[in-house]
């Protein structure tokens, strides 16, 4: 079926159905069945054929139109639409271009209108660039003309349904066993523990295998951007999402509001899916001040960058010495645990470092675990995450009860 006849079919549905949006989905559908069944060019089509069609019609109307089959599709991890008539995919690791365009912008700009007002969320040509989400939590960004040259943009971060444990993740080779149970205790433990790892390296999926650990009578405050944290093992959740400004320019809510806002809640723990700016120090400040076992993420290449960018956050909110700001970040994280996309595509835990303290005005990292490459396998990078050093601050382990008997080669390590 060619795209003209599908615009007339769509069409003939529209005019002969004013008030398409007054009817529930089922009744629709039966509409659609209706109007392509009474088509006599369309006899010879197969009964998949015909289903395939109905079905893109009625995603035209309550779908996402082209992409909503996209959307469905499991195996599909991320969607990037560079303009109406560019439209890639990954799958499997792999990014491809589709044989798939928008009948016009226009249509792509209906797209988008209708997700950013189901989060209620505003983007227009002022306010060229938003953070959304669609139903089944999948992360979106928008950015619009005249920021983007070739015309709008979108890009659908999905998860899966189920969120996936840390035996998933083991299963997949992320990280092995005993590094998964070490980092079991640590969450059970309350230590303060800071996901770091560059863009698609797997850091909100971690983190949310990581929250699976969180004892389930306590009560977390999640703060997000965009809200697809997966948090399903405990029962008392407050789960808050940043607000942007309306067309007048007020009413935004920042992360930074909704951190300050979240002390008065009583929190046991706080989650921050992302820090990028100046709410880095109302973060720190929270897990200094009586909050542990809070857990956030953040963008950078290594464990040591990812401190240097703490940094850069703080200060471009508040004008203290830096000094001070690393006494902040040495005080308040007691873990990093770094992810990479090696070059396979596989997501790995690459390292877990310990914050033990300051010295010589630096923040001081222990490397407990590190991922030693041992060559590659049917285009496979092979490797373990070997440990290196025993943890020194045994403290909040101590106090939870916990025991804690280090690895042999951390053992050999400290000898």
């Amino acid at each position: 079926m060619d795209d003209e006849l599908f615009r007339q079919l769509r069409g003939e549905v529209r005019s002969g159905l004013d008030v398409t949006s007054a009817l529930d989905n089922g009744e629709l559908m039966k509409f659609i069945e209706r109007t392509v069944f009474s088509r006599r060019e369309l006899l010879e089509l197969t009964a998949t054929e015909k289903r395939k069609l109905i079905r893109r019609i009625y995603d035209s109307f309550r779908g996402l139109d082209i992409l909503q089959p996209l959307v469905d599709d499991p195996a599909i991890t991320e969607i990037m639409v560079n303009s109406h008539r560019d439209i890639f995919i990954e799958q499997n690791g792999e990014i491809s271009k589709l044989p798939l365009e928008f009948e016009s912008q226009t249509r792509l700009e209906d797209i988008i209108q209708a997700i950013v007002s189901g989060v209620n969320r505003v983007v227009n040509e002022s306010s060229p660039i938003v953070d959304a989400r669609l139903k089944d939590g999948s992360r979106v960004n928008i950015v619009l003309p005249p920021i983007a040259l070739k015309g709008p943009t979108m890009t659908i971060r999905k998860f899966p349904e189920k969120p996936m444990t840390m035996e998933d993740l083991v299963r997949r080779g992320a990280l092995g066993p005993d590094a998964s149970l070490f980092l079991q205790k640590l969450v059970a433990g309350k230590y303060n523990i800071f996901i770091s790892g560059g863009t698609g390296s797997g850091k909100t999926t971690f983190l949310n295998a990581l929250s699976q650990f969180i004892p389930a009578d306590e009560r977390v405050i999640t703060i997000e951007d965009s809200a697809e944290l997966q948090i399903v093992t405990v029962p008392n959740l407050v789960s808050l999402e940043t607000r942007n400004a309306n067309t007048e320019g007020r009413g935004e809510i920042s992360i930074r509001d909704l951190i300050r806002s979240s002390l008065r809640m009583r929190p046991n723990r706080i989650v921050v899916g992302e820090v990028r700016g100046s709410e880095a120090l109302d973060m720190l400040q929270a897990m200094n001040t009586g909050h542990d076992g809070s857990l956030s993420t953040g963008h950078a290449n290594s464990t040591r960058d990812m401190i240097s960018r703490l940094e850069t956050m703080v200060l471009s909110g508040a004008d203290l010495p830096i000094g001070v700001v690393r006494q902040q970040i040495a005080s308040a994280i007691d873990i990093f645990v770094h992810l990479s996309r090696l070059r396979d595509r596989s997501r790995r835990v690459v390292e877990i470092s310990e914050v033990a303290g300051m010295e010589n005005g630096e923040v001081v990292l222990h490397p407990l675990y590190r991922f030693m490459e041992t060559g590659e396998k049917d285009g496979k990078v092979t490797g373990v995450l070997k440990p290196q050093e025993p943890l020194q601050n045994r403290n909040k382990l101590n106090m939870a009860g916990i025991p804690y008997d280090p690895p042999a080669q951390a053992k050999e390590a400290a000898v």
